[in-house]
């Protein structure tokens, strides 16, 4: 009996060892099939045959040909707080989430969740901001309609970062955090996909030609931890540079990334450029997905 408890117990630790091993597998396949240069460097969404990219300081719609037909430069009219800053974008339904804030040498504050038309690219609507749950930045924001939850992510590398933080999608309460474990650095980006969040991480560098990656966060788990496996390396781009936001056309099954390149990066603002540029190219790479 105890020669058949041994085998029955190495049998299942065997299955078990071979789940987690499947787990920590990225969950598709990414095949790079076009590029697009785009008229902003911080996020990129997707919905109904449309494409909207953020700038720092500006809002840009696209057709399904990449062709702009809309455009705001002047995004910040309407706040009470002074905001200078957007990150990473999403929308649903043809509503535009952004996390706007002041942001200056690596530092952010007056951190707010915005809702802005997205036809028109203007505000409609500010979400209460819980100024007391230790968020100190918001590089990136996604929407999750399946939970009816907002996720929000931290640029700054320090214990705030390593969690994302949440709001209810139709009350704009705030939900709590999520930490992720172990947690990625310099977080970018953030978007929900299948049942899973997926955030980008500027952890290379562009002086040594080191890619930058996105990590994919389990959600099935826990409420308050999200476990953190290693999704892509982006070692495909045209040149290293900075990663910053991504989304997923659910339509056509594509992941798209917003990838900068040409300028050097210090404390998260542009300063200077790489021999060759004389200027900061932002670019769309989209990638076919399959399992």
């Amino acid at each position: 009996m105890r020669k058949k408890a041994v085998i029955l117990f190495s049998i299942i630790a065997l299955l078990v060892l071979s789940a987690c091993k499947k787990e920590m597998k990225p969950i598709y396949e990414y095949k790079r099939t076009d590029v697009y240069p785009v008229a902003g460097r911080q996020g990129v969404c997707a919905e109904d045959g449309y494409y909207w990219v953020s700038g720092s300081a500006s809002l840009t719609k696209y057709d399904s040909s990449w062709n702009l037909i809309a455009q705001n430069n002047e995004p910040f009219a309407g706040y009470t707080l002074e905001v200078n800053h957007i990150g990473d974008i999403d929308v649903y339904q043809n509503e535009l989430y952004l996390g706007v804030e002041y942001f200056m040498d690596g530092e952010g504050k007056n951190i707010q969740v915005a809702v802005y038309d997205g036809d028109t690219l203007k505000l409609k609507r500010v979400f209460p901001f819980r100024a007391d749950t230790g968020q100190l930045e918001c590089s990136g924001i996604a929407v999750d309609p399946d939970s009816r939850t907002i996720y929000m992510t931290s640029w700054i590398d320090d214990e705030s970062s390593q969690y994302l933080y949440m709001y209810d999608l139709d009350k704009g309460d705030y939900k709590g955090k999520l930490q992720m474990k172990p947690s990625p650095k310099w977080l970018q980006g953030v978007a929900y996909y299948e049942g899973n969040l997926f955030v980008t991480s500027d952890d290379g560098d562009a002086d040594e030609n080191k890619p930058d990656h996105m990590y994919r966060v389990d959600l099935s788990e826990s409420k308050e931890i999200g476990r953190v496996m290693l999704e892509k390396t982006f070692d495909d781009v045209t040149r290293q540079g900075e990663i910053e936001g991504l989304t997923f056309d659910k339509e056509k099954r594509q992941f798209l990334l917003l990838y900068n390149r040409g300028a050097r990066i210090v404390a998260g603002m542009p300063t200077g450029f790489y021999e060759g540029y004389e200027e900061e190219i932002h670019e769309v790479f989209v990638y076919n997905m399959s399992k």
